[in-house]
């Protein structure tokens, strides 16, 4: 079968490899389709400390179930699923209480486990041990079904930072993750989204397709000033920063109205974590700040059904479908900013 392989900063090769079959526990997946999102650019361009070269990156998958190991229960041979990314152990104290997002001992598709970017795969038996399989809903194709885990992850962002209905969003970063964050607000009764963003033809771009109530340009307005001009002068009552800088993160913290809620969502680079916070301002004005990482197979199966009913639609954000040769086109694509969401379709 053919896969794209991961080996160093620099270097992922489409080649030839066995076609794996499922052990004990375990299903085997035709790939149907594989989105790409800015970490596998990073991976791309910095590697990373859980995946051991050679590896087969890609890890927001949907596929067709064509085998199924001993042990494997609840499935069939042609059976629509998705599967998680993130994949807690389900056994630590964190995971007994519910935070399985923190888990500890957490794995990754793509990262521990070979991933997407394949005609086939193996769905290892740690993840059907967690639930981490979820059939899809009628109505939901392949590409569609690709784009849950992200939203999975938006959706355990918003549920951290309390998105309510009533309350005004500023989403900082218009990519795919912005464009969810603010159709997911929107689901959640939000009175107004305003989207913020650095780059002008990209924040064009995402607010024509998601219709934010308002579309700031940060390159030519201080952003800061224009929420506060919006809101009267209260703010916001959360600020996601949905970009990896620590200015935005830095400007949510003055953006953010009295009682507001603030999330970090977008994390910041290796070598540059460390931003200004007055800590008075959140000691005074009782500001939340809130951190979001992943998702649990439950925000998945969740993820699955927000795109089903069309309270949170998917399909419009892939601008961008390459067969699996176009592994590397279609992560540059995702470097340049002309993408929402570029998915590997079979």
């Amino acid at each position: 079968m053919k896969v794209a392989r991961f080996y160093a900063p620099g270097d992922i090769r489409i080649e030839q490899a066995p076609e794996p079959e499922p052990g004990p526990g375990e299903l085997k997946l035709r790939v149907r389709n594989c989105s790409t999102c800015g970490t596998d650019l990073k991976i791309m361009r910095h590697g990373h400390h859980h995946i051991d070269p050679p590896r087969v990156i890609g890890h927001e998958i949907a596929g067709e179930v064509v085998g199924i190991g001993d042990g494997a229960s609840g499935f069939a041979e042609g059976d629509r699923v998705q599967v998680i990314a993130a994949i807690p152990c389900g056994e630590c104290g964190y995971c007994e209480r519910g935070r399985q997002t923190v888990c500890p001992n957490q794995r990754s598709m793509g990262y521990h486990f070979d991933g997407g970017f394949a005609e086939f795969l193996t769905v290892p038996e740690q993840v059907l041990r967690v639930d981490g399989v979820n059939l899809l809903p009628g109505g939901v194709d392949f590409a569609a079904a690709s784009v849950a885990e992200p939203l999975a992850c938006v959706l355990n962002g918003q549920e951290l930072a309390r998105v309510g209905p009533g309350d005004v969003v500023v989403v900082v970063g218009s990519g795919p993750i912005g464009c969810l964050h603010t159709r997911l607000a929107r689901a959640r009764g939000a009175a107004a989204v305003y989207l913020v963003e650095l780059n002008a033809a990209r924040l064009e771009q995402a607010a024509e397709l998601v219709g934010p109530d308002a579309a700031i340009l940060a390159s030519a307005t201080d952003p800061v000033a224009e929420v506060l001009r919006r809101t009267g002068g209260v703010g916001a009552d959360v600020v996601i920063t949905a970009a990896a800088s620590g200015g935005a993160q830095e400007q949510a913290l003055r953006m953010a109205a009295r009682g507001g809620r603030i999330s970090f969502f977008g994390g910041l680079p290796k070598d540059s974590p460390i931003i200004d916070c007055d800590s008075n301002a959140v000691h005074y004005r009782e500001l939340t700040i809130v951190g979001a990482n992943g998702s649990t197979p439950e925000h998945n199966r969740r993820a699955l059904r927000l795109i089903a009913s069309g309270d949170v639609p998917v399909h419009d954000l892939i601008t961008h479908r390459l067969p699996l040769d176009g592994v590397l086109e279609a992560i540059r694509t995702v470097s340049t900013g002309d993408a929402i969401k570029v998915t590997i379709e079979q």
